[in-house]
């Protein structure tokens, strides 16, 4: 079982969207039969079997073991990974294009490019899987508090200033056999966890 998968095609995005099936696919991280995911989810075994079959048409769930009783053979199903991610490339047709409006000050420009970067990503992974190599990737994760606005801006300025540095003094346009990387770096307000039957307001 993969940790993430990234969802490509249309029709299997538009099956995992189910809330039944997104119910299956939960309590498919570990292997279970249509009669316990029945027991589990209180639904019938004829209507879960119907929906595990439209799961595995898509590659979304996967046949772990089959199992003798009696007469009657029992299929053990698992979800092909813990989690999914839905890519743009599934709305190909209105999926955002950062090139539109390129505003590094727009939470909707960051939006598109954070967009581009699943559908990528799922790309080079679909891509790394069928070849059965590794995509080679970096990502930094973190936090930093700004006591004001300006800070912020200075933070940003500085941080533009290191960047172009950096890319400065690597970049090389006529490297043979080299590379090109793209390279995003984002700040944007942390998102906290709300409590159940609170609301959550946006931060100024």
């Amino acid at each position: 079982m993969l940790e993430v998968a990234v969802i490509e095609d249309p029709a299997a995005a538009e099956v995992s969207l189910d809330p039944v099936r997104a119910r299956l696919l939960a309590e498919l991280a570990e292997p279970r039969s249509a009669t316990m995911l029945a027991a589990r989810v209180g639904l019938p075994r004829q209507k879960v079997n119907y929906h595990l079959k439209a799961l595995e048409r898509h590659g979304l769930v996967e046949l772990v073991e089959e199992r003798r009783k009696g007469n009657v053979t029992e299929r053990v199903l698992r979800a092909t990974a813990a989690s999914y991610v839905i890519s743009p490339v599934a709305l190909a047709t209105v999926q955002p294009d950062p090139a539109r409006s390129p505003d590094r000050l727009s939470a909707r420009w960051l939006l598109a490019l954070a967009a581009r970067l699943v559908g990528d990503i799922g790309a080079l992974i679909t891509g790394a899987t069928r070849a059965r190599k590794r995509v080679a990737t970096y990502a930094l994760d973190g936090e930093v508090r700004f006591a004001s606005a300006a800070d912020r801006a200075a933070f940003a300025e500085e941080l533009t200033a290191a960047v172009t540095a950096l890319v400065s003094k690597y970049h090389d346009e006529t490297a043979e056999g080299g590379r090109d990387h793209r390279l995003i770096v984002a700040v944007h307000p942390s998102v906290k966890a709300v409590p159940q039957n609170t609301t959550q307001t946006e931060e100024s």
